[in-house]
């Protein structure tokens, strides 16, 4: 499974590439030189596999000139042993590799930037997600990556593809001065037949440079790290952080920003599929999107990032990056099996005397990670990809005990809730939270959505209506009177309901309208105690219930202020109300 080809030659994203080009590409790209004709350059930047040939598009396309040994296209197994060999990694007693980040164990989203360029404002919603940086300060970290570079040891490139439709697959391509992330990279994204690797011309290119320190009074940025995004050069600059997940996210956010101009909608989100249709899951962290994706009964599609378009659902990657901390062998036994396979990526994980991985200790962090190939999940689409979903789900795990473990929204809550993104962090999640805290992130990926939140709604809104599309938000949090005054729901409970609702069990129940959020609940699910679907009889105080809810009722409303303007009339009265006659 280490090097399973997924995907030969594609054709690229339209719309970029001929700009980009215009700059960088050299007239000779497209030649295969011959070692005998090259120059320096070339002898450094020869594959292993294939003393004879150089690739099509060499380092020199990037501005790059690079004094050290260059490594091209390495398998996983190759770069996973260098990566030990050179103590970027250890190996667990298992085999699989185990990396750790430093300071950083999560992303650095007060330090990632978009190039403000002409033509691309007017497409980007400016806001303290999307920082602009100026093509000047942009053009220095350029210089600054490059010299760091050039001067780097060894320097590794793996050539991929981010999008598991072959007609839609971008080509794209790390450098990088480490192995384990060369390896990282090789785990995530679409695995390209080798013989189309020497003709591969990436449309986007990663510079990453996790060992270069920038000096925020000099350089122009706001810490040591940075993440700097041209959308019109096709360059991803990455310094100053060795947590991996900042590679998969920038080109996450690079194919939000281009599908929606083509129609197809980009989603942060896991996917399945049976003979009952395909399903999608929202859901920010800690609400249970890999756990509910992860069904026996059904294949996984992806766990993460994937697209929509007009012939159904393709998974952005080749891979998963699941969360560590507190994984059951139990609850989620294939995920478990994994981590004992040697093409697995363990990130900040604790090891016990003999080498055994101990997933409930957050001493590095809680944010611990494993990145593995698709191909380490047996219950999956050969292919990545499913049709038209007729379900989708979007979860929430509410603190505050107010919103049903089950409802069905219309098209247009379905867009206003997409928007709002809510759930809710409760007591020890993070240093500082010592009570329910509510939390929106738009499109239930806020951090990676270039443009507007209303256009990525407008296109979910658009599809769930063309191919008639049920909507779903499922509560995996707590009723009867919140987080501290009761357990929190059954996951055996909202497994059920979950099973009810995508196999059509739901369809001939009586459904009761919610006053406040207007959304249907259903009075009924076999194997689920009636009395809990209803939120309100679960709480000993109603009239306490009330005055909660009607609080959770305005932070929605004020949350949505900001994306209104941009949202049509419908769903902007598609929002909760606070219930007349109710005092805060």
């Amino acid at each position: 499974q280490d090097d399973v080809p997924l995907l030969g030659h594609v054709r690229p994203l339209n719309g970029y590439r001929d700009e980009r080009f215009a700059i960088f590409r050299p007239k000779c790209l497209f030649t295969i030189f011959h070692i005998r004709n090259s120059t320096r350059r070339s002898m450094s930047e020869q594959t292993p596999t294939n003393s004879a040939t150089v690739y099509a598009t060499p380092l020199g396309t990037h501005g790059l000139d690079p004094k050290g040994v260059v490594h091209w296209n390495l398998s996983g197994k190759e770069l996973r042993d260098i990566a030990v060999e050179r103590g970027e990694a250890t190996k667990t007693a298992h085999g699989a590799l185990l990396a750790t980040t430093g300071e950083r164990t999560g992303r650095s989203p007060n330090d990632r930037f978009i190039v403000n360029e002409p033509g691309l404002s007017s497409d980007v919603h400016w806001s303290n997600v999307n920082r602009p940086i100026s093509p000047e300060a942009f053009d220095h970290l350029v210089e600054m990556t490059r010299d760091h570079l050039n001067s780097a040891e060894r320097l590794f490139v793996k050539d991929m593809h981010c999008g598991a439709d072959p007609e839609i697959a971008m080509p794209v391509r790390l450098v990088s001065e480490s192995a384990w992330h060369s390896a990282f990279m090789h785990n995530m994204f679409i695995r390209s037949e080798k013989d189309s690797l020497f003709s591969h011309v990436p449309e986007f290119t990663i510079l990453h440079a996790p060992f270069l320190i920038a000096n925020p009074k000099e350089d122009g940025v706001n810490s040591e790290v940075f993440v700097a995004i041209s959308m019109t050069r096709g360059l991803v600059l990455i310094g100053g952080t060795r947590y991996a997940g900042e590679i998969k996210k920038s080109i996450f956010t690079i194919m939000n920003h281009i599908l929606p101009s083509r129609g197809m909608l980009p989603m942060h989100c896991s996917a399945n599929t049976s003979d009952n249709g395909s399903a999608l899951f929202f859901g920010l962290s800690g609400t249970g999107k890999t756990t509910l994706s992860a069904d026996p009964e059904r294949a996984l599609v992806g766990d993460d990032e994937h697209g929509w378009s007009d012939k159904g659902i393709f998974n952005f990657e080749g891979g998963c990056y699941a969360k560590m901390i507190g994984l059951s062998k139990v609850d989620e036994p294939a995920i478990y099996a994994t981590t004992r396979m040697e093409s697995t990526i363990l990130e900040n994980v604790i090891l016990d005397a003999d080498g055994i991985p101990n997933f409930h200790d957050s001493t590095l962090t809680q944010n611990t990670r494993a990145s593995y190939p698709i191909e380490s999940i047996e219950n999956r689409t050969e292919d990545s990809t499913a049709g038209h979903p007729k379900n989708v789900v979007f979860l929430t795990c509410d603190a505050f005990g107010v919103l049903p473990p089950i409802s069905r929204l219309s098209p247009d809550q379905a867009a206003y809730h997409f928007i709002s993104g809510y759930t809710a962090k409760v007591a020890g999640t993070e240093v500082g939270v010592t009570e329910p805290m509510a939390t929106f992130s738009a499109c239930f990926g806020a951090p990676f959505m270039p443009r507007h939140p209303s256009e990525y709604a407008n296109l979910l809104s658009q599809k769930i209506a063309e191919h008639n599309a049920s909507c779903w938000l499922i509560n995996t949090g707590w009723i009867a009177g919140g987080y501290g005054e009761s357990s929190r729901i059954r996951i055996k409970w909202t497994r059920t309901l979950l099973n009810a609702a995508l196999s059509g069990a739901l369809e001939d129940v009586v459904f009761v309208t919610d006053e406040r959020f207007g959304f249907k609940i259903p009075a009924t699910c076999d194997g689920v105690p009636s009395e809990i679907l209803q939120p309100r009889s679960t709480w000993a105080d109603p009239q306490r219930y009330d005055n909660v809810a009607n609080v959770l009722v305005q932070m929605f409303n004020e949350n949505f202020e900001s994306f209104a303007d941009g949202c049509s009339p419908e769903v902007r009265a598609a929002g909760p109300k606070i219930y007349e006659n109710q005092s805060l």
